[in-house]
């Protein structure tokens, strides 16, 4: 399974969500590979924001090897899943969707969560490191909820 985690300059949110499911598919030896992109082209080369690396490493994920890209038309080739953390995104991710089934391939994160109610993960880019960490632990919790509805993982 490959698995792709967009936000708009792949810089807090989606390395944060791909942090935290490598975390996870490293410490449960899954085989699923997992990258993120943002639709915007702002941060392209960058590594993730600082405070979100600087937290991130409080909570045991390391994202500082990663590096922020664009998101293309390519990846609904490379990726089973897309996940989008806002509407917004979804809807940029989708005006570039070729065919009904790159469409099926794109969903809110946090339908895993709280199914159907098309919640957005709140950027954190102009807040504190309060809204840092509970993006954070946003994340957490939702990519448990993805790897517990797939049945890859069982709650402890």
């Amino acid at each position: 399974m490959r698995v792709l985690m967009v936000c708009l300059g792949n810089i807090c949110r989606s390395p944060m969500a791909d942090g935290w499911l490598r975390h996870k598919v490293k410490l449960h030896d899954l085989s699923i590979e997992v990258d993120s992109a943002g639709t915007a082209n702002y941060h392209v080369g960058e590594k993730p924001d600082h405070r979100m690396r600087r937290l991130s490493q409080e909570y045991g994920v390391s994202i500082d090897q990663l590096r922020a890209r664009q998101f293309s038309v390519a990846d609904f080739d490379n990726y089973d899943i897309i996940f989008a953390m806002d509407q917004n995104n979804e809807q940029n991710i989708l005006r570039l969707a070729r065919t009904e089934n790159d469409k099926q391939k794109v969903k809110l994160l946090l339908n895993e969560l709280h199914p159907d109610q098309d919640l957005e993960v709140p950027d954190p880019y102009y807040g504190t490191d309060a809204n840092f960490k509970e993006v954070i632990e946003l994340l957490d919790h939702a990519t448990n909820a993805f790897l517990l509805n797939r049945q890859l993982i069982t709650k402890q």
